[in-house]
């Protein structure tokens, strides 16, 4: 991780050298020259670190926010206009819409810029090939989050020229996801299985295969998908992390779990997670989410005689109370109540250093690492896509069992038996669960079109009071309009449906 670190003294001229005139980022014009920049091996570490760092803004506006738009959680405000996404209420012109188009063409900027120059940079071969792929990996990465939430964005794959490429219409969805995958297997060809602690947040072949087979299910690509995970599961280079608590903490933050993701140090480069998450109550899960844990018995709270409404946390899924705060039970060292989480009495657990019996003053800065991408998310796409191509045999139960039953779950396993669309349930109720608040059930929503159902209801707090009313238009809100700025800039996108 040092050697990481110690390019950021030179990243400004990377970042720099793909400066842009609009959201597009294809003007790199600046006091520094692509004649002169790319000379050494050094120099080319710097600018793939340019391409790295362009990735800042996921450690929580494009992925916490986005759970903030389902029935998991709601903001405590109007910032970033989560809540009018949420609410039906968005126009081409809000914040977290505008925000991610340009964050992710920035990206696009800096990995085009690098993939045309280093080339000619005299150095290892071998070294050279793998940090193209690492760039691959991350322009793949920007574009899935583009198509995931537009569709069909403008595919540039050249050094960003503002007078070729500032007016180029869209590509259809087919042909972006098409350049996707090409860039993943590219770089599954290749990255390393891994890199020593010097080196470590960079992309590997694991993490181009687990993002390759992401790409794969949101496109109902099922074979490939499952082909994909299984490759990740095969390699037995992760596995479950057995400390569901402890696994977002920092002092676990390169466990075995980790496939991908955002590497911080303190105290250059710190998050805030610890003090914000609690001290604003951002996310604010919602009672939908919390009644949807199971109980201990491996059944709905509205049909095991295990639950309590007077006592509703106990006797559930281990999970709820390792990522959500409720009231009347311990955290900080003190009992919760209504007065610590005001916005609908529940808070995130998740992502916090903070213990159940420990009271610590808030932390205000530390150097935990967003995690983008974890072997639990390879299980349930394994498990989704071969279900939803061959049915529930024995590896889907086997994949979503050891979710269920690592030693600090213990949660019974799924019942035997059942078809292909109870299944169906299961994982989709398991993937809520597992992966609340890291940024993904948005996108499942979506392309599960329940979307329409989920965010057609009021949202309720921890007494059943409605907080929020949501709206979801399906002739409409499966796609993210184009941000205003960007259609008036280029005439040639072509507007999403009945957003004119």
């Amino acid at each position: 991780m040092n050697k990481i670190y110690k390019m950021m003294g030179i990243v400004a001229a990377c970042v720099s050298l793909s400066a842009c005139n609009d959201w597009l980022d294809v003007d790199p014009s600046d006091q520094y020259s692509t004649d002169t920049f790319w000379a050494t091996d050094v120099n080319a570490k710097a600018g793939l670190m340019g391409c790295y760092n362009a990735l800042d803004p996921w450690k929580f506006l494009h992925t916490m926010e986005f759970d903030m738009i389902t029935a998991n959680a709601m903001p405590y405000n109007e910032a970033n206009g989560t809540q009018a996404i949420g609410k039906g209420e968005h126009l081409s012109t809000t914040g977290l819409i505008v925000s991610l188009w340009k964050n992710c063409y920035v990206g696009i900027g800096r990995v085009n810029t690098f993939i045309a120059n280093v080339p000619r940079v005299e150095m290892d071969e071998t070294e050279k090939a793998a940090m193209i792929g690492e760039a691959k990996f991350l322009r793949a990465f920007y574009y899935l989050n583009l198509v995931d939430k537009f569709g069909g964005v403008p595919l540039i794959t050249d050094e960003p020229n503002a007078d070729t490429q500032a007016t180029l219409p869209r590509n259809t969805k087919e042909e972006c996801v098409a350049q996707i995958i090409q860039d993943l297997d590219d770089a599954i060809a290749v990255l390393p299985e891994s890199y020593d602690d010097s080196n470590l947040g960079r992309a590997t072949k694991g993490a181009a295969l687990a993002l390759k087979a992401r790409v794969c299910l949101y496109n109902e690509r099922w074979t490939e998908a499952a082909a994909a995970a299984k490759e990740v599961m095969d390699s037995g280079t992760y596995q479950l992390f057995n400390d569901y608590r402890h696994f977002f903490s920092e002092s676990n933050k390169h466990n075995c779990e980790v496939i991908f993701n955002i590497e911080k140090k303190s105290p250059e480069y710190t998050t805030d997670y610890d003090a914000n998450i609690w001290r604003l109550n951002r996310p604010a899960p919602l009672k939908e989410l919390v009644d949807a844990y199971l109980c201990i018995d491996g059944k709905p709270i509205d049909e095991s005689p295990l639950y309590d409404p007077e006592h509703p946390y106990e006797n559930r899924d281990p999970r709820l109370l390792k990522s959500i705060v409720c009231i009347g039970q311990q955290y900080l060292g003190k009992t919760i109540t209504r007065s610590d989480v005001a916005t609908t009495g529940f808070g995130v657990k998740k992502y916090t250093s903070y213990e159940d019996d420990v009271e610590i003053p808030l932390v205000e800065r530390s150097q935990f690492n967003f995690i983008l991408i974890r072997y639990a998310e390879v299980l349930l796409t394994y498990a989704e896509a071969w279900n939803e191509a061959n049915g529930p045999d024995q590896t889907v139960y086997d994949a979503i069992n050891q979710l269920r039953t690592r030693p600090d779950i213990n949660m019974p396993e799924v019942e035997p038996g059942l078809t292909k669309e109870q299944m169906r349930e299961v994982i989709r109720l398991e993937r809520r669960i597992e992966l609340t608040f890291e940024g993904l059930y948005y996108s499942d929503i979506l392309r599960w079109k329940t979307a329409e159902i989920e965010n057609n209801a009021m949202m309720h707090d921890c007494d059943g009071v409605g907080v929020e009313q949501r709206s979801f238009n399906p002739d409409r809100d499966y796609l993210w309009p184009i941000p205003y700025n960007q259609t008036i800039l280029n005439p040639n996108l072509e507007q999403n449906p009945n957003w004119d």
